[in-house]
């Protein structure tokens, strides 16, 4: 694993999309895969930046999310595809049809998740893959206890995950309470990992994650076993190591 300490959030956010415009630019056909939460917005912002400045364009370029939450439409604000359109999506010019995220409101999730894996093996794969850091360690919504071969598979959210979620829904009690997400096997299997950590709070799983042993106790802990990973994380993350 390759750190990259960075000085806070927006030097963290500049170096992820300096990265990535590069691979964009550099690649005949890209696969991203995407994350949401607070952590990718300073990079998704970069993002717009630089196409509207006309230094990166992305109809070439497909991306796959992480996760959705079950039971929400796509047109909930509180959905990851709405999330994505708004943060990102419409404001860069890619095709819809390019973008790919599950269906959380699927009459089948256990078909659907067997379709979704399916649309990332015949894109070959993730060519570099966007993460941030759970505070339990989760990666995509994959938390503590999920097997490391697992692919893409309904979950049953964390309640510590639900509590930091709820902030953006009105009460608790409307955090939904499964997921539908890639398995860490399918994280795994993208060619380059790019991990964002950001803030004090996050310091202890940062150190956890390089300094500690690999274990399904700890799903991120996996990332020490991949050969291509490149963590960006800002001084107040990196104040445990």
């Amino acid at each position: 694993m390759e750190l990259i300490k960075v000085k806070d959030y927006n030097e963290m956010s500049k170096r992820a999309c300096s990265f990535i415009i590069e691979k964009v630019n550099n690649m005949e056909k890209p696969v991203l895969g995407l994350a949401t939460g607070s952590t990718p917005e300073g990079l998704y912002q970069n993002l717009i930046e630089k196409y509207q400045k006309q230094e990166v364009t992305f109809d070439h370029v497909q991306t796959f999310n992480l996760d959705e939450y079950v039971g929400l439409k796509k047109d909930d604000p509180n959905s990851y595809d709405y999330y994505m359109n708004e943060k990102l999506f419409k404001h860069i010019g890619i095709p819809r049809e390019q973008t790919h995220l599950p269906s959380g409101d699927a009459a089948d999730l256990s078909q659907e998740a067997l379709q979704y894996e399916s649309l990332i093996q015949e894109a070959g794969n993730i060519d570099v893959q966007i993460l941030g850091l759970g505070l339990n360690g989760h990666i995509g919504f994959n938390e503590p206890g999920t097997q490391f071969s697992s692919r893409t598979h309904i979950v049953q959210l964390d309640e510590s995950t639900r509590n930091a979620n709820a902030r953006f829904f009105p009460t608790i009690e409307d955090v939904p309470k499964q997921a539908i997400t890639m398995g860490i096997d399918t994280i795994m299997q993208s060619k380059m990992i790019v991990l964002l950590v950001s803030g004090e709070k996050k310091a202890n799983a940062l150190s956890q994650l390089i300094d500690g042993e690999v274990t399904e106790a700890f799903p991120a802990s996996i990332l020490q076993t991949h050969s291509n990973v490149m963590i960006i994380a800002d001084q107040a993350a990196c104040s445990k190591l």
